[in-house]
């Protein structure tokens, strides 16, 4: 990305609108995965760290889930037991303390290749003795489209927010904190639109790649239905929109801190063997569920079939789904008993750098975009999931309720307003006091 609006810059290509995830588009979809996963393992590459694929030895389009070789993640209980077994000597906290930043009832163990082979060996090995998720990888949760989000790279627009900004006082989410789990906040472009105007957090760090903006994107999202809520955005997924599960744990540990009514998350993973994540899980059991009226609202991913992606899949989330802009379910969009509702995430318009961007992704690889107005056109259940945070925080405004009290009674409304095909759905406008 650049700061250049040259006009003479090329313009949008005029295939600009394939949809990857519309049947007969399989190979489509399985090149772009393929590149969004090896842009990934790059960015960790660079910073030491060395990310792999599930299942091992197989093309990248045919991955579940990346994760990082030579650790294994267990219980604070579990690790007497995962040491004896692997025939290491277990490390005092001390020791500990220097190979990573502490999350209270977790453990991040040192697995050598060199002397144990590869992790997905040990884990085998771990499972065979101990039982299957008592030691599990430390997997990459991401906000890239081959898992999470965006369903789509950016596309330049012109005009106005879509949707549009809520225009109720007693529903403008007033006195309402929530916390952006991304990639952090661009300051310029918050500065040059009227609906970001307030919004703060960490500043989105060089590095991000083709998911530049995106944390500001979502809190410009979040806005439109929230315009007075305080929102800040945490910069946690920064490598190449990417961070390990254990490095999470802890943020969001340090997020809570800030004492947040709704934590948003546009971002995820798929597991092994589908099991939750057991850095989260433990979060959730630590932290999180001490803390009573805060939710955290999750994309349910970018997959379009059913299997769970976590957090959104933990029953203490609330997990969102894509709708298209007539109503339908995205194609794209996970889906099943799990997912708790559906909102727009399709052809959403919000706030957007200005500047030349080159595709990285097919079918627009190598082309270029002008992005002159400062705002895009950009689809997944990453842009879902504010809309419906954006709800949460109206509807508190004038209930008076907690944020977990205010999700739940909106899962009310969104059964009330289910589609057959769909499920439950929620939509601009359903956060809003009663008529009298």
């Amino acid at each position: 990305m650049t700061t250049d609006n040259d006009k003479s810059r090329p313009e949008l290509p005029k295939d600009a609108d394939v949809r990857w995830w519309d049947p007969g588009n399989e190979a489509l979809a399985d090149r772009r995965k393929a590149v969004q996963l090896e842009l990934i393992i790059k960015a960790f590459e660079g910073i030491g760290i060395t990310v792999v694929a599930y299942p091992p030895d197989r093309p990248l389009e045919e991955a579940v889930y990346l994760y990082r070789e030579g650790t294994v993640l267990t219980r604070d209980v579990d690790a007497p037991r995962v040491y004896r077994v692997l025939g290491l000597e277990q490390q005092d906290d001390k020791t500990r303390a220097g190979r990573g930043r502490a999350v209270a009832g977790l453990q991040v163990i040192e697995v050598p290749a060199d002397k144990l082979g590869s992790t997905a060996d040990v884990l085998a090995r771990l499972d065979a003795a101990l039982g299957a998720g008592v030691a599990t990888p430390d997997h990459v949760l991401h906000i890239t489209t081959s898992s999470c989000c965006p369903a789509t790279e950016p596309l330049p627009s012109a005009g106005a927010p879509v949707p549009g900004i809520n225009p109720d006082p007693d529903s403008d989410g007033a006195g309402v904190r929530v916390s952006v789990v991304d990639t952090g906040v661009l300051p310029a472009v918050v500065a040059e639109h009227a609906w970001l105007t307030g919004v703060t957090g960490q500043p989105e760090p060089s590095g991000i790649g083709h998911y530049t903006g995106h944390g500001t994107f979502v809190a410009g999202v979040l806005r439109t239905m929230a315009p007075a809520a305080q929102v800040d955005v945490d910069a946690l997924m920064i490598v190449g929109g990417a961070v390990l599960e254990s490095e999470l744990a802890h943020d969001l540990g340090e997020v809570l801190e800030g004492m947040p009514d709704i934590i948003s998350m546009s971002a995820g993973t798929r597991t092994r063997g589908g099991r939750p994540l057991l850095s989260l899980l433990v979060f959730w059991e630590e932290r999180l569920r001490h803390i009573k009226g805060t939710v955290l609202v999750a994309a349910a991913g970018n997959d379009g079939d059913r299997g769970p992606f976590w957090p959104a899949a933990f029953p203490w989330a609330v997990s969102v789904g894509a709708l298209d802009a007539d109503g339908s379910r995205a194609g794209y969009s996970n889906h099943g008993s799990w997912v708790d509702v559906y909102a727009r995430g399709s052809d959403v318009v919000n706030a957007y750098p200005k500047g030349v961007y080159t595709y990285q992704e097919p079918p627009l690889q190598g082309q270029q975009a002008n992005f002159i107005p400062g705002l895009a056109n950009w689809s997944g259940t990453s842009f879902s999931t504010p809309l419906v945070s954006g709800l949460i925080a109206a509807r508190m405004t004038w209930s008076g309720e907690s944020a977990r009290e205010a999700a739940d009674a909106l899962l009310v409304e969104a059964l009330a307003n289910a589609r057959p095909g769909v499920g439950k759905v929620l939509e601009p406008g359903m956060a809003d006091p009663p008529v009298l």
